[in-house]
């Protein structure tokens, strides 16, 4: 498949299957230097908490997201584009099929970790309504590396406050 421009592309955002692994493990190791092996991606979805969906185009799979469901949250555990049609708004699409399960009084966040190199993640993200909360000192096995906790909460974005002790706020 190839695409003309440089405009944004729709997709079909549906759940992963076992016949996807060959091109989600095709973008997977294209897009990190050290990538998810299939056993990674199998280990997390067969958790019952664990979920994958995949966006495609013309019944190509460009881009993945698998995500985790917690009480409160959803937790973004690893997403990614295919390269020949990264910033034509696959992610983003990805990402506000997440953004829209949120739900006041039930999940209200999504959360996620960004490499501290990798500015072109924190930037979308940053596009995307999300803030960086904390710096979680060597996070990653593979390196010493740093990575931002970033957070989308739909409280924020309704401009609603919980109100909050400020004494507890500082004391931590």
């Amino acid at each position: 498949m190839k695409l003309e421009g440089n405009r944004d592309i729709e997709v079909h955002v549906r759940w992963l299957i076992r016949r996807d692994m060959p091109e989600v493990l095709d973008i997977e190791s294209t897009s990190f230097e050290f990538p998810w092996t299939q056993d990674d991606f199998i280990a997390c979805l067969q958790q019952r908490n664990c979920i994958g969906m995949v966006a495609e185009l013309d019944g190509e799979v460009v881009g993945y997201i698998v995500y985790e469901m917690g009480r409160a949250d959803f937790h973004v555990m690893n997403l990614a584009v295919r390269p020949d049609v990264r910033r034509r708004g696959v992610g983003q699409q990805l990402i506000t099929k997440i953004i829209s399960k949120l739900r006041p009084g039930q999940r209200t966040e999504v959360g996620l970790e960004v490499r501290e190199t990798n500015l072109a993640a924190q930037l979308f993200f940053r596009r995307l309504g999300f803030q960086a909360v904390r710096v979680l000192k060597d996070f990653y096995e593979d390196t010493v590396e740093d990575a931002y906790s970033m957070e989308y909460s739909l409280d924020a974005v309704n401009n609603t406050t919980t109100p909050q002790n400020r004494l507890r706020r500082y004391a931590g």
